[in-house]
């Protein structure tokens, strides 16, 4: 029943993307602040988020992590908002705001009534360009941040592991930094180093405005022109190249942490839709992704965990939309009695026989929907519609990749599928990491530190 109706879908969609395409309407200030407003008038609620093209993927050795960091000092106050006062306003207008960082964005939002939109326009256009960074407050948030990480990486070892898997894959790539960064780094920050950041990157000029909601594009263009379009803007130094060598070898290693179940991650290079040659291959690893793990019936679930009862769990991963060609990731967790050794070996038989065989249509057609039907029930939440604007804009794809989307993945072949996976999934190219479990050892509880933001 699942499937027919999943079909039943794959079988709409030219109409549903069609009529899925709402307007976006553009506007450039005069500072190079870019706004995009999509109307959505389903409800009387409005997403404004405002993006930065900076994440951890732009910070040096020393300051790895720094573009977080800062993130948790933006709402540490101005002249006009002391510290506190951002989230309290918010939360009096009855809205929602946090923020996020990722390896190519630094991003903040906030979720409110229609009428509010001016409340959230004038308070981030004020921490835009007059952010007060002070040594005690520093200070303060520096505890909050290295208990964030003990908690989300430290003590969690396949978090741990993955820190360290990305570091071996990548050479000179900053996708082998933490986006949260080293402790020794975090340790080390100083007021002087989150001023240089904020201001070479906080501005007008580089960053992206989106309005999803219950609006007019021109009122929210004049609203923005009356709080953002008098700020200041910054140089932008284009950064230097940051290409990946190549990698001429299998690389493997194992990691020896505090777990209870073994665990393998595997991971191939392979471009992004912004660094592919040809812009298909991107969509072609997005559908063979959706092959290995589209949901029950797609591969990896329906061999390795029901069929072999060989693991608990498996899955495999694809990131479209990365500013630098990143990996294409398989994982595992073996069944009792199963070691991953023996996941290894199968999940390597799963890209032979992806290499070798092509993907029937019914199956490719499955995958398809699946595919397809996931991104369209996403674009049902402003928050998201929001979220694909800004990340598409900022990655330097460009928000009209956004719509092209469904089209895009519904031209990939069975022929394109098996490709790229023989051109991209080659053991020169793979990385293995191995999680080898160690006693769990009583811990001392460590103290708790209140921390208010940061959604990353």
């Amino acid at each position: 029943m699942k499937n027919r109706l999943l079909f039943a879908i794959l079988l709409c969609l030219p109409a549903f993307s069609s009529s899925a395409q709402t307007k976006v309407s553009e506007r450039i200030l005069g500072n190079g602040l870019k706004v995009l407003v999509k109307e959505d008038h389903r409800s009387p609620v409005v997403v404004s988020q405002v993006w930065y093209k900076v994440g951890s993927s732009y910070e040096p050795g020393g300051i790895t992590g720094i573009s977080h960091m800062l993130e948790h000092m933006m709402f540490k106050g101005t002249d006009k908002h002391p510290a506190g006062e951002f989230s309290r306003i918010i939360a009096e207008n009855g809205g929602d705001e946090n923020a996020f960082t990722g390896q190519d964005y630094t991003a903040y939002f906030q979720t409110m009534d229609k009428s509010r939109l001016e409340v959230s326009f004038e308070l981030e256009a004020d921490r835009m360009r007059n952010l007060h960074l002070l040594a005690d407050e520093l200070k303060k948030e520096l505890q909050v941040v290295t208990e964030e990480r003990r908690m989300r990486t430290d003590d969690k070892p396949r978090a741990k592991m993955q820190e360290y898997f990305m570091a071996m894959a990548h050479t000179n790539s900053p996708y082998r930094n933490p986006v949260i960064g080293w402790p020794a780094d975090i340790a080390s920050y100083t007021v002087e180093d989150l001023q240089a950041w904020y201001q070479r990157w906080y501005a007008p000029n580089n960053a992206t405005l989106v309005v999803v909601g219950d609006v007019e594009p021109k009122a929210v263009f004049d609203l923005a022109e009356k709080y953002f379009g008098a700020l200041k803007t910054s140089e932008i130094k284009p950064l230097k190249p940051q290409t990946e060598v190549e990698q001429i070898g299998v690389r493997e290693m194992t990691i020896k942490l505090p777990a209870k179940l073994p665990y393998i991650v595997m991971g191939y290079k392979v471009p992004s839709l912004k660094t592919a040659e040809k812009e298909w291959e991107a969509y072609a690893l997005e559908v063979l992704a959706g092959v290995l793990d589209g949901g029950n019936s797609a591969r990896l679930a329906s061999r390795l965990v029901r069929g072999k009862q060989i693991a608990v769990s498996a899955g495999a991963g694809y990131d479209l939309t990365s500013r630098l060609s990143d990996l294409f990731t398989l994982e595992a967790t073996p069944a009792e009695g199963k070691t991953v050794w023996d996941l290894q070996s199968a999940l390597k038989d799963e890209v032979v026989k992806l290499q070798n065989e092509l993907v029937s249509d019914e199956e490719l057609q499955r995958i398809k929907a699946q595919v397809l039907a996931s991104d369209i029930y996403q674009r049902d939440s402003m928050f998201y519609q929001a979220m694909q604007l800004g990340m598409t804009e900022t990655v330097g794809l460009g928000w009209p990749t956004v719509d092209e989307y469904v089209g895009k993945v519904n031209q990939v072949t069975a022929e394109q599928v098996r490709d790229v996976a023989r051109k991209y999934l080659i053991k020169d190219h793979l990385n293995i990491a191995y999680l080898e479990p160690q006693e769990i050892k009583e811990n001392k509880a460590s103290p708790t530190i209140q921390g208010e933001h940061d959604a990353r």
